[in-house]
């Protein structure tokens, strides 16, 4: 194809799939979308990127840009029409910079979350995004969507990490917006418009990211809880107990946790008998940066007047990094667990902590009611108010009867987090499985605010068409 010989004089042979070769690109983590393109590209650097894009932009060809496709809506994964390229970024992975007195880095979209982890603590520094994916996932992808993880308590989004960005706008020039500052008021916030929008306005090619002091001392312990409102209660008591010491706080049904001792038999449960058996855990985890004698005194002080107040049932607390780790293990092989288990409807939402006992509660019963039999698979980030609220087939539906549902279960729990003041989206993006559902529950001034902004720096549909915007 006349195309693909023009993407190679740019790029190099080597670096543009075709066929077979495409074919772990066309098809999204989960499996549910396959899509079609003309061929997947690869450049090395954010100038063979801005090439890449005044091409397209010259010759009518949409792009789909893609980091490490781990992404659960569909939006790193092209149509079925095969008139996009994928633009792969993930040959874009290199630390340029790390700047210990500005406590900064500078990163490439394509380098994976856990070598930027890796990098920052061998500078005596912590980056403190994680989450399940962060061995697969890259920045490019994380700030494209807005990536949330376990820590958002603490240091906030993807976005709260990042002070600039380096993009390819659709004309194929380059923003050069690396700075470095935590201070700059010269106009609009372009790069908190970049970060979020899912590649539909601009391909992110590096960014400079925020670094925090390595703690001291972390204590992590795992509770046992007999209800989602002592879940909020203890939540309540460590923040005012350990303040921005809390670095996480993570609520897990037991459903959840059984599936994973069950798919992993490494893996156990460190609780006995009624203990056990209790519906609800809470992970939480405290980073110090006095001594460890200090965060265990501290945990310890919180934790017993929990336990004393009756919001906690029983608790394990880890006495070392590889419990740590175990404790950590268990909450972050859930979505695998699940994956393994079969299909699931899957829901990122975030709702008000203060409302989320009655929200689960309620939403709980009109499942039933309406579903009978179906599973409840929920955990999350309790601290920030995001629950991964999730409708599994259990006894009632095989995988495909489910699915033949999965309109009706979306409709009645995205109802349900709009009547509890919440947002169908909290972490996870938009992409394709939520394209068509903004218009129910997204301002139509805030709609077309966004429709405007799409189209004055992407007036070709250029950058992932189909994607947040039915456009």
């Amino acid at each position: 194809m006349v195309e693909v010989a023009d993407l190679v004089e740019i790029i190099g042979a080597e670096n543009v799939l075709t066929g077979q070769a495409m074919e772990p690109y066309l098809t999204d983590w989960r499996g549910r979308y396959q899509g079609s393109a003309r061929a997947v590209v690869r450049p090395a650097d954010t100038q063979e990127v801005a090439r890449v894009v005044q091409w397209c932009s010259a010759n009518s060809v949409s792009i789909v840009p893609q980091g490490g496709n781990t992404g659960l809506c569909g939006g790193a994964t092209p149509d079925q029409s095969g008139n996009s390229i994928v633009l792969s970024l993930a040959r874009l992975n290199r630390i340029r910079t790390i700047d210990t007195d500005n406590d900064t880095m500078v990163v490439e979209a394509g380098c994976i979350l856990q070598s930027i982890q890796e990098a920052a603590s061998k500078a005596d520094r912590l980056f403190p995004l994680s989450l399940a994916a962060e061995g697969s996932c890259t920045i490019g992808g994380n700030l494209a969507t807005n990536a949330g993880g376990t820590q958002v308590l603490r240091y906030g989004n993807t976005r709260d990490l990042c002070l600039g960005i380096e993009v390819v706008c659709a004309d194929g020039q380059i923003w050069h917006g690396l700075r470095g500052l935590r201070k700059d008021n010269t106009g609009y916030d372009l790069r908190n418009l970049f970060i979020g929008s899912e590649g539909s306005l601009g391909i992110i090619t590096a960014a400079t990211l925020k670094l925090y002091p390595l703690p001291v001392a972390q204590c992590t312990a795992l509770l046992a809880l007999s209800s989602m409102e002592d879940a909020v209660g203890v939540l309540s008591m460590a923040r005012k107990g350990f303040g921005a010491a809390l670095t996480g706080f993570e609520v897990i049904a037991r459903n959840c946790l059984e599936g994973v001792v069950s798919c992993y038999p490494e893996q156990r449960l460190p609780f006995e008998g009624e203990s056990a058996e209790l519906p609800w855990f809470a992970l939480l985890e405290l980073s110090d940066s006095e001594s460890e004698s200090h965060a265990r005194e501290r945990f310890e002080t919180v934790l017993g007047e929990a336990i004393e107040q009756g919001l906690v049932a029983d608790a394990v607390i880890a006495e070392s990094v590889a419990q740590s780790f175990a404790l950590w293990h268990l909450r972050e092989s859930i979505p695998l667990a699940e994956k393994a288990f079969g299909k699931s409807i899957k829901h990122d939402v975030s709702i008000p902590v203060s409302l989320i006992p009655e929200f689960v509660a309620t939403t709980n019963t009109l499942l039933q009611a309406r579903f009978s039999g179906i599973e409840h698979v929920i955990f999350g980030h309790l601290g920030d108010g995001n629950l991964h609220y999730n409708v599994a087939r259990g006894s009632a539906f095989d995988e495909d009867e489910l699915l033949a549902r999965q309109d009706e279960i979306y409709r009645l729990v995205h109802d349900s987090v709009h009547r509890f003041q919440g947002s169908i989206s909290a972490e996870h993006g938009v992409g394709q499985l939520k394209r068509d559902l903004l218009i129910d529950y997204k301002d139509p001034v805030e709609l077309s605010l966004m429709h405007s902004i799409k189209h004055a720096l992407d007036p070709q549909n250029l950058f992932n068409p189909g994607k947040v915007l039915n456009v």
